[in-house]
Formats: C-alpha cells, sequence, structure tokens
C-alpha cells in the first residue's frame, strides 16, 4: 500500500495559489494553511483555508496527483476525519501547530508498455484492474496506436486476456509490470450464401488486408453457446422498442464472439456487453444469483444468513428487480404515462429491463454447461458513455438542474446507496454540457430507512431551491399509481417496502410545497450518525405510538401525514 504523509501548518505568506477556487467555492480567505504532500520524498506544498471542506483537500490532491478521492484515506491521529463535509480546524489544528495526517491510497501498480516499433511509456493501474482497462488507457494516451481493441498486450510472451486482473500479473512482487502491445490478427466474417466466408487479416502490417486462408463454414458447424431473452411476466405489454434495440445488439454482439467483460468495480458481479465490433460496450448485465452476499457472489463474499443485503431494509436476489423499478418509475418531464416508452425521464435512468441470459463467462462457480440450471436472470442496463463519474472531479462543476434531478430520484425511492461513484459524467452538446446519469439501484425501495445516504447532499447545490419545473414534476407524483404499475409489470413491492415509498414520496412532495431544498428535504431522511435516528424515521416512531394494532395501512399513513406536516412546518419557519 503506498503511503502518502501530509503535514498541516500555519503559514504566513501564500505559497500556492489556486485562481478562481476560493471564489467558485465561497470560502473564507483568513487562517490560511500550508499542505506538504510527500510522496516518495517528494514534497508538494499546496495552499488552503481553515474553513476548508476535509473533502475540497481530496479533491485538490486529485487534481495535481490523479489519486482519486475515493482512493485516498486521511487519518489524524489514528483515526480518520468524521466526515468529508467536515472542516480542516475541526481536525484540531491551532495557530502554531503541526498536524501531521497520513493519505493511505490504494495499491497502484507501475506498468511500462514498449511498442513494437520501439515506442515506450508508463503507465499506473489500480491492481484491482483488467488488461481491457490497460487497453483503455493506453487508447487515451496513444491515439496514434489507432483501436487498441485490435491489438494484444503481452507479458513474458504469454498473450493477455482482456478479463486478466492486473493483480494476477504481479510476480514476486514487482514494482513494474513490462507489457508488449503488438497488433494481432483479427477474424472477419462475411455471408456468401447459405454459408459464411471467414477470412484472417494480417494487422501487424500498413496494409489495410491481406487474405490469409479462407475455408466455407456452414452455421451448423458454429452452434451458439449462448442465449439472451426478456423476462415477461406480462404478456399484455409490449416491451418497449428502446429495449428491444438493447437486447438485440446485445445479442449481436455475443453472435461476433465478443464476450461479457467482467467488472472490477463494485461488490456484486456486472458484466460489460459489447457491440457487434467490440470496440464499445452497449449494456451492463447484472446476475441475481451474484449480488452482494448472494450465493454465487464472484468476489468471495458470505452469503447472507437471514436474506438481509449489504444496506439495511435491502434483500439479497432482489437487486435486479430495484433496477429495473427505478427506469420504470423514472417518468418523463411530462409527467406519468403508460408504460411501454422510450422517453427519457426526468432523473435520466439508462434504459433497463429484466433478462434471460446463458453464457460461460458468467460466474459459474460448480462448473459450466450449456444447460437451463445454468441460466442467469438479471437486469440488462443500456451502457452510458461518460469521461468519468463525480466522484473523480470536483462538485463545484455540476450544473444545479442536473444535481436536483437526482436529488428527486432518491428521495422518491429511498436510496440507500448513493455516492459519487454512482453518478456518471457526461458532456453533451457544441460546449460539452455536463450531464449526471443516475445508475446503481439495486438499493432503492428499502423497508427502513436507516441506510439511506445521499453524496450530494453535503454539495453547495443541494441548498439551492427547486425550480419550478421540478415543482411541477414533483407535483405530478402518486405513489399508489406507481406501485399498481409495478404490480403489473411483476413485481409485488412488500408491504413494509411499499410503506417506506409511500412514506418517501410524501415527504418529497409535502417539503417541495412548502419550499424546502433538496439538503432540508434530504436532511430529514438520512441519519446524522450511525445511531442518531433520522427525523423521518422519528415521525415514523410517534406515528407507531399513536395508532392502534388493528389500524390500517391508510390510517397509518394518514397519521405520518399529519405529523409530518407539523414538523415540516417548522422547518420552513426556520
Amino acid at each position: 500500500m503506498s503511503i502518502a504523509s501530509v503535514a498541516l501548518s500555519p503559514a504566513l505568506e501564500e505559497v500556492v495559489n489556486f485562481p478562481g477556487f476560493i471564489g467558485r467555492f465561497g470560502l473564507d480567505l483568513d487562517d490560511p494553511i500550508l499542505i506538504f504532500l510527500s510522496i516518495s520524498g517528494s514534497l508538494s506544498p499546496l495552499r488552503v483555508m481553515e474553513s476548508d471542506l476535509i473533502a475540497s483537500v481530496k479533491l485538490r490532491i486529485q487534481s495535481i496527483k490523479g489519486f482519486f478521492v475515493k482512493k485516498q484515506k486521511l487519518g489524524y491521529d489514528g483515526r480518520e476525519p468524521a466526515r468529508n463535509d467536515s472542516q480542516v480546524r475541526d481536525c484540531g489544528l491551532a495557530d502554531g501547530e503541526l498536524l501531521h495526517l497520513v493519505i493511505r491510497l490504494s495499491d497502484l501498480q507501475a506498468i511500462s508498455v514498449k511498442t513494437l516499433g520501439g515506442k515506450e511509456f508508463e503507465l499506473f493501474v489500480e491492481r484491482s484492474r483488467n488488461v481491457g482497462h490497460v487497453k483503455q488507457k493506453i487508447a487515451l494516451r496513444e491515439s496514434e496506436l489507432g483501436d487498441t481493441w485490435d491489438h494484444e498486450l503481452t507479458l513474458d510472451g504469454e498473450e493477455l486476456d482482456d478479463q486478466r486482473l492486473i493483480t494476477d500479473l504481479c510476480k514476486n512482487g514487482e514494482s513494474v509490470i513490462h507489457l508488449l502491445i503488438r497488433k494481432s490478427a483479427k477474424v472477419r466474417a462475411k455471408p456468401v450464401g447459405k454459408d459464411s466466408e471467414v477470412s484472417i487479416d494480417d494487422v501487424t502490417h500498413n496494409h489495410n488486408s491481406v487474405d490469409g486462408r479462407r475455408r466455407l463454414i456452414s452455421p451448423q458447424e458454429t452452434p451458439k453457446d449462448f442465449f439472451v431473452e426478456p423476462v415477461v411476466v406480462n404478456q399484455d405489454i409490449e416491451l418497449p422498442s428502446l429495449l428491444k434495440e438493447l437486447i438485440s445488439s446485445t445479442i449481436e454482439g455475443l453472435e461476433n464472439g465478443n464476450g461479457p467483460i467482467k467488472s472490477s468495480d463494485g461488490s456484486g458481479g456486472a458484466y460489460f456487453m459489447q457491440d457487434p465490433s467490440g470496440n464499445k460496450y452497449v449494456s451492463v448485465f447484472k446476475p441475481i444469483d451474484e449480488e452482494p452476499m448472494a450465493v454465487n457472489n464472484p468476489h468471495g463474499q458470505p452469503v447472507s444468513i437471514d436474506g438481509e443485503g449489504l444496506k439495511k431494509g435491502t434483500q439479497v436476489g432482489e437487486g435486479a428487480f430495484r433496477e429495473v423499478a427505478a427506469y420504470m418509475l423514472d417518468y418523463p418531464m411530462t409527467g406519468p404515462r403508460a408504460f411501454p416508452h422510450d422517453q427519457s425521464g426526468f432523473a435520466g435512468v439508462p434504459p433497463t429491463t429484466m433478462v434471460k441470459c446463458l453464457h460461460k463467462d458468467f460466474n459459474h462457480p460448480n462448473g459450466y454447461s450449456f444447460s437451463p440450471e445454468n441460466t442467469k436472470i438479471g437486469s440488462l442496463q443500456m451502457f452510458v458513455s461518460n469521461v468519468g463519474t463525480c466522484e473523480d472531479m470536483g462538485y463545484g462543476v455540476f450544473p444545479v438542474d442536473q444535481v436536483h434531478k437526482i436529488s428527486v430520484l432518491d428521495i422518491r425511492l429511498a436510496n440507500a446507496d448513493r455516492h459519487g461513484g454512482n453518478i456518471l459524467v457526461s458532456r453533451e452538446g457544441k460546449y460539452g454540457q455536463i450531464v449526471l446519469t443516475p445508475i446503481d439501484h439495486g438499493y432503492c425501495f428499502p423497508n427502513k430507512f436507516e441506510d439511506c445516504t445521499f453524496e450530494w447532499l453535503y454539495w453547495p447545490q443541494a441548498k439551492e431551491p427547486y425550480s419550478p419545473e421540478t415543482l411541477e414534476y414533483i407535483k405530478s407524483l402518486d405513489a399508489e399509481q406507481d406501485i399498481e404499475l409495478l404490480r403489473i409489470h411483476g413485481w409485488e413491492i412488500p408491504p413494509s417496502c411499499a410503506r417506506v415509498f409511500r412514506i418517501s414520496t410524501m415527504l418529497l412532495k409535502k417539503g417541495a410545497v412548502k419550499g424546502l431544498t433538496p439538503f432540508a428535504i434530504g436532511s430529514i431522511m438520512c441519519r446524522e450518525t450511525l445511531n442518531k435516528e433520522s427525523v423521518i424515521e422519528q415521525i415514523i416512531n410517534d406515528a407507531e405510538a399513536i395508532v392502534l394494532p388493528e389500524t390500517t395501512e391508510e390510517e397509518f399513513i394518514s397519521t405520518v401525514s399529519a405529523i409530518m406536516d407539523c414538523c415540516l412546518d417548522q422547518y420552513s419557519r426556520n
């Protein structure tokens, strides 16, 4: 593990200036502090303020040194600062004192890459990544090499599979891995009557193609060893054309021999499905039996004893249903309408559907055969091209409306797992406008509010009021209609989850009417500390103490509504 020592001490003069940073984040110009970032004996001075958030310190380290915020662990006096939104002064620094911090960075592997043309360069990659990720980094750095998917990486003469993990390549703890990149032969096929003509193109030279040995292959000689099919619950509901195209493009990629690529991120099994060319991803498949704490989880997690998931109030094996439900309930700006639809939702949840899928490259710990017992059921979501996640850049650049749309979704669905890593950042249009895309909704619709967490709660955009358009959208939401829609599509949402969904939707709608900001509403839903119940939990406890055991669900929700009104009145006055 790499160690970066950091010393903080009061500064009498400015050593490093960050133009525009202070003005953008509205920081106090008083009490300048020097941060000395030491990595391998090299010192880099950075100027911060006592009022700076720990999160902003991490962002500056990321922008200068390239270490992502999510990989940094700041420690002081043997412990980590309580939260990213705590200030530098909260760490105990007083005038004239010296504060020593340690940044524990995730293991990085130095990789030396050499081309057949003799060019050499070095990359730093997390050891949890795979060879395919290395190819992507090479493409970004060395565009003149062309399409890296047409290349092969070799180590000591061995060709490396794209799914091979970097950590598996480390032998005896070497500090540098030496790889050779070279173009590989490409197999092309075109139909000739009822057969297929297969040619092998030698792409190690500069000419476009050289016919290799050819032979005619009948389709009967290459039977399919995979399938992808939609899971249909209600035959009367037509699958939207957008989802049909998503499944078709996934199948076409598999037919061309481009198998699933397992993601190295996350705690569950997730697979990138490729297009026919193998040059880009088209979808992401998440099998329910490979979810965190599920029986076939590929990361070796223990199986849940009582069925509860990683987040309180969720169940193992239901993540795929929740992923699909989040997409279904992400109505467009025009308001609720009949499903199916091809219109983008208000929050921009990527199109998602349930499928059955069989392929040898999924996790089969008991061995694989092309048989029904190895079929996987899970969510298939459209892959969204992006330039990174919200963890990879400073939150100050995110448009207010983009943050607000995600806040509406998260509050409404009581999301128990919203962090910067599952919000994708894309740039669209002539001027590269930033667009945020929420993904990973397997921990929405919990049966309790205990684990609700929203990363955006600590962003300044959350303290801005909702726009009139967003308020109109919130006004149109109807929890009972949503529950019925999910039932029609095959998910009978459990009563305890339905109760939480009703209350979270109610809180969003009432809070919006009172003029509360996303920060205020989210603060009512989320706990300040692990052991201190949130305001919404206290409201529910008060309602449970009032009602009689035989009270109907409608009467209970009415009681919660009355108590919530009193609470929100106080919030709006403050």
